[in-house]
């Protein structure tokens, strides 16, 4: 039987479905914006290019039959594309071995991109989720600690209006995932999924949640300030509250909450009963009298997001202490972040030396050269991403 050559289109077919398998978090989430990339591909998208993607309009309520015309305002999030890969060496020799012999050279090469598009996607729940449960350093060691907190994040979830409609994921580290399996470990389970856990070490599906572990999950580390901050002087609504003074630093990341701002439900603007949580934007030397945080405070209109103003008393830095070192686990729906993968620009010329693989919304581009002096083969893998999160509310940060 006659060798396949390790040509551009092989490799090319292989690494993308090893990239297709090996990635977690990323498959989990929005990808309906990658057809705005293919539909302009005409514009010549490069690293760095950025399209605004079009969140839907809200409207209010109206009571009785008298009309009351509503404008139409659009909010928009950015998508950056990002460009990264994997760059292979293969020799005559090796070019001439069948695709068998050459799968472990691939998912090596391709383990490091599946890790940095996971890694990015993971990082940017850090810093942009504001909804948190659970308390840092107190994994769930019962089976009532490992389900409490579970349907925290599940409560969290149905607080923001996150649609019930079996979609909604948990991405965890290692060391929730190990805490989870023991919590849970007790409780009844068809045999299939205790046989799958059991086999796996890893979580299957419960409590609604599309469980999976990835060593990606964001560690986050607080600054020095004290959970029970300053106290506010000035509130209410916008990108900042004024505080008389914080007496630590406060990380970028850190999630907070005011006296007297509630959340409110996405669609009835009801308030929650539950203090609003934001998420500090940038680092805060100690004595910083300004926090600015995410979301933006919004008191009225169609994109009220919060009840109440704020009053004298402290913030309060939430689930966590000075100085706590945490895993950024993510429960969330698939709308709350979009990944989209475009497909590169292809040189010319190069026929068969040149290949592009598309799947599933995933892309893969493969060139190759050859170097006469040294016979080999330089292989360039690339990938073109970009990360967006587009409705962070319909996230929930799981502290253990």
């Amino acid at each position: 039987m006659s060798n396949v050559l390790a040509t551009s289109t092989i490799v090319a077919k292989t690494a993308l479905a090893v990239l297709e398998n090996m990635l977690t978090f990323s498959s989990k989430v929005n990808r309906e914006y990658e057809t705005e990339f293919d539909s302009n591909m005409s514009r010549g998208y490069a690293p760095g290019n950025t399209i605004m993607i079009k969140r839907p309009p809200r409207y209010t309520y109206r009571a009785g039959s008298v009309g009351v015309p509503q404008a139409t305002v659009e909010s928009t999030v950015p998508l950056t594309l990002t460009q990264g890969g994997v760059d292979l060496s293969f020799t005559s020799a090796e070019r001439t071995l069948s695709l068998t012999q050459l799968d472990k050279k691939i998912y090596a090469a391709m383990a490091p991109v599946a890790n940095e598009i996971d890694r990015q996607g993971l990082a940017l729940a850090e810093t942009a989720v504001f909804n948190q449960v659970g308390t840092a350093g107190t994994p769930p060691a019962t089976q009532l600690a490992a389900t409490q907190l579970v349907a925290a994040a599940n409560q969290r979830l149905d607080e923001m209006s996150a649609p019930r409609d079996r979609t909604r994921a948990l991405i965890m580290g290692p060391a929730l995932n190990a805490s989870l399996v023991s919590g849970f470990s007790g409780l009844f389970n068809s045999q299939g999924q205790l046989d799958k856990q059991y086999k796996s070490g890893l979580m299957v599906d419960a409590f609604g949640l599309d469980m999976g572990m990835d060593q990606n999950v964001a560690r986050h580390t607080n600054g020095a300030q004290v959970a029970t901050g300053s106290a506010t002087t000035v509130g209410g609504t916008g990108a900042a509250f004024a505080v008389t003074g914080t007496a630590g630093t406060i990380s970028r990341g850190t999630v907070v909450t005011f006296p007297g701002v509630f959340s409110v439900n996405a669609q009835s603007r009801v308030s929650t009963g539950v203090l609003m949580q934001f998420v500090v934007t940038s680092d805060l030397a100690a004595g910083a009298t300004s926090i600015p945080v995410s979301p933006t405070a919004v008191a009225t209109g169609v994109f009220q997001n919060v009840s109440g103003v704020s009053t004298a008393g402290n913030f309060l830095i939430t689930n966590s202490a000075a100085s706590a070192i945490y895993d950024v686990n993510v429960a969330f729906h698939p709308d709350a972040f979009t990944l989209a993968c475009v497909p590169m620009w292809m040189p010319s010329g190069l026929g068969p030396r040149a290949y592009r693989e598309t799947s599933n919304g995933f892309s893969v581009r493969v060139v190759e050269a050859y170097d006469a002096i040294n016979d080999s083969s330089f292989m360039r893998i690339d990938v073109l991403f970009a990360w967006a999160a587009t409705y962070p509310e319909l996230a929930v940060r799981v502290l253990a």
